[in-house]
């Protein structure tokens, strides 16, 4: 059940500050606040509620304020608990009507916004700000120009003219990984992990239903795991020779509780699929040893997160990273979306077409060119961009023509222009919470990947409207002096 908002919070001066606390009006969470369309987002978030009964939800502006506070600073859930409740600034921005001492909100409610808040309401969020704030420039470059283009005679535009819209902008796009917060994946860990969790599965059969405990061997088994995770420098042949001893723990225990099953002793709903996981991983690291190989399709690397898998990315401190992978497209401003996101390893050529397709149909032109790394260079995204009169950032295909040297410094320029998609993957990941993603569940880790876009995107627009009042006060400054040197 959700209520719309009583916006009883209008502006900076309803908002009840007690006696002897004095806010400054211009601090940034003020003015990201005034400048956030709340009611509008606030309208497409009340669609989630279908229901008239239950508990009344929490407000949108509670639920994404305080997601947007934590993705920039990086607060842990009770952390950011505590920082909303010292913080008057905080509560302003979540949309309270006045500084209160109490917690607005328990750390467990943080999760359940993140699983409401989806990726895609994430996404519409984020393109109604972009478009908002490119209309809003729209308006401001109209009112600065004061020409009017001549509406007939030699220098009035035909009307062909008008109907056929030329290619404009840039579009910047590029693939990256949002790694997860786990252990590095090794066979033998993953094993004795696996292991350990179904020794507490059979003690806790044994106890539920009365039944004698099975002989496991835990000590051995341990044992047999520290001997190598121990050692410093371990052979192949230590490796192999301990991941045997492994699986035949672990198939033992897996034994155990078929049996169990079988004679009807019902497991609980989470113990179901952790053993369907552990199942699945068995057979994989079982293949992978008695095949001799290293790589199995849909390969589990984390046992409480078995949707994550390895992308190779080639970068020399990290080749192998284990998260999402998604592809992010900048436009003319330098602001991100995301086109596609999955946790399996894909190719970023086969979403280059779609992405200017979009771009279309927000704009309604194409773009004039599109900078892109290598792999997005195939020869049918060189065919679309040509056919729509698109320019392909890289080298041409064939022989060198005659303008092989402008074609160069082109290339080069493109080049220097697409290190801002590398610029802003940088900035996501440093500040923004991108770099390591430490939610667990499936659907909470999309939800933190969106969130890092959306807020790097959200505080590049208050820095740009920043740094337009700076220059606008610094203007003021120098027309006094202006004109004094006009009168002397």
């Amino acid at each position: 059940m959700y209520k719309t908002t009583d916006h009883s919070q209008s502006n900076f001066l309803c908002f009840n500050q007690p006696l002897g606390l004095h806010m400054n009006p211009n601090n940034r969470w003020i003015k990201m606040a005034d400048a956030i369309p709340w009611e509008q987002f606030e309208q497409k978030y009340a669609r989630l509620f279908k229901g008239k009964k239950g508990n009344v939800a929490k407000p949108l502006r509670l639920a994404l304020g305080a997601l947007i506070i934590q993705t920039k600073y990086q607060y842990s859930d009770r952390e950011l608990v505590e920082q909303l409740t010292e913080n008057p600034y905080y509560q302003y921005f979540i949309g309270l009507p006045g500084y209160q001492e109490e917690p607005p909100i328990d750390a467990s409610t943080l999760v359940l916004f993140r699983k409401r808040l989806k990726l895609d309401i994430i996404m519409e969020a984020n393109e109604y700000m972009l478009a908002a704030t490119n209309n809003k420039a729209d308006e401001d470059e109209s009112h600065d120009d004061d020409t009017t283009p001549p509406t007939s005679g030699a220098g009035a535009p035909d009307a062909d003219e008008e109907e056929t819209s030329d290619n404009k902008g840039t579009l910047m796009i590029d693939a990256t990984c949002a790694p997860a917060n786990i252990r590095y994946p090794q066979d033998f860990s993953l094993l004795n992990e696996a292991r350990e969790k179904l020794e507490t599965m059979i003690i806790r059969f044994c106890k539920s239903y009365g039944l004698a405990r099975p002989r496991m061997y835990r000590r051995q088994a341990r044992k047999n795991y520290l001997a190598l995770a121990k050692t410093k420098k371990r052979s192949s042949k230590k490796i192999r020779a301990t991941i045997r001893k492994q699986l035949s723990y672990v198939n033992r225990d897996i034994k155990y509780l078929e049996v169990f099953m079988a004679d009807g002793y019902a497991p609980t709903k989470k113990e179901i699929s952790l053993f369907l996981t552990i199942y699945k991983l068995f057979e994989q690291q079982n293949y992978m040893y008695k095949n001799k190989v290293h790589s199995v399709p849909e390969r589990i690397v984390s046992i409480t997160q078995p949707w994550l898998r390895p992308i190779v990315r080639g970068k020399t401190k990290t080749p192998v990273e284990f998260g999402a992978k998604f592809d992010l497209s900048l436009d003319d401003n330098g602001y991100g979306r995301i086109e596609k996101i999955s946790y399996d390893a894909y190719n970023e050529s086969t979403v280059l077409i779609d992405t200017i397709n979009r771009f279309k149909e927000r704009t309604g032109h194409y773009p004039e060119r599109v900078l892109a790394d290598q792999i997005y260079r195939t020869r049918d995204n060189r065919h679309f961009c040509k056919s729509h009169r698109i320019r392909l950032s890289g080298p041409k295909l064939g022989r060198p023509s005659e303008t092989a040297k402008e074609d160069k410094r082109q290339e080069y320029q493109d080049n220097t222009d697409r290190i801002e998609v590398e610029r802003t993957f940088s900035l996501s990941k440093r500040c923004y919470g991108m770099g390591l993603i430490r939610t667990k569940l499936e659907e909470t880790t999309l939800t933190s990947i969106a969130l890092s876009v959306f807020v790097t995107n959200l505080f590049k627009i208050q820095a740009r409207i920043l740094f337009a009042l700076f220059l606008l006060v610094q203007n003021l400054w120098k027309r006094p002096a202006d004109f004094q040197s006009e009168a002397i």
